[in-house]
């Protein structure tokens, strides 16, 4: 698992961490990594057709027409 080492952190910084991680009833080191993962993460799952519909609004939408297949597929063979 990759490690990453901060140096020359505020002692307010450190303080700060190690009470929020206290309220969160976890170490030191898991309320920073809780805060890293949250910073990264969106904040909601990322929708493929809502953001092409967003890149196409400015330039007056766009019209699909989609037709399915509903034939079953072939079973996959492992063998």
């Amino acid at each position: 698992m990759p490690a990453i080492v901060v140096r020359n952190i505020g002692v307010e910084t450190h303080r700060a961490l190690r009470a929020r991680a206290k309220r969160h009833g976890r170490s030191t080191e898991a309320e920073i990594r809780a805060i890293l993962d949250g910073a990264v993460k969106p904040a909601r799952r990322l929708r493929i057709g809502y953001a092409l519909a967003a890149l196409a609004k400015p330039l007056g939408g766009i019209e699909l027409k989609i037709q399915r297949d509903n034939t079953p597929a072939a079973p996959a063979d492992l063998g």
